[in-house]
């Protein structure tokens, strides 16, 4: 995984106060594919307070908002799974 990547990501996410952080690089299974010349493929797995009561596409928002720009680069793909404390 590009270690500058995750802080970014790790940096990016913290607006969202998460509990726990997972982050990991698919970027190899994806070897091959056009997009991944452009940027990473990533796994996320985050749980936040800041989910609780909100819908799946409601948190993938939240979690786009705030990783913002590094879609358009540096990551290709972004696999989210987004709980909520209670929720784990």
């Amino acid at each position: 995984m590009s270690a500058e990547t995750a802080a970014l990501l790790r940096e990016r996410l913290a607006v969202l106060e998460p509990q726990s952080l997972d982050i990991e690089d698919e970027s190899h299974l994806h070897a091959g594919h056009a997009g991944a010349r452009d940027g990473g493929h990533y796994k996320i797995t985050i749980v936040a307070a800041t989910f609780a009561g909100h819908n799946t596409v409601k948190r993938h928002r939240l979690v786009h908002d705030a990783v913002g720009d590094l879609m358009r680069g540096r990551i290709h793909a972004l696999s989210i799974r987004a709980f909520s404390p209670d929720e784990v």
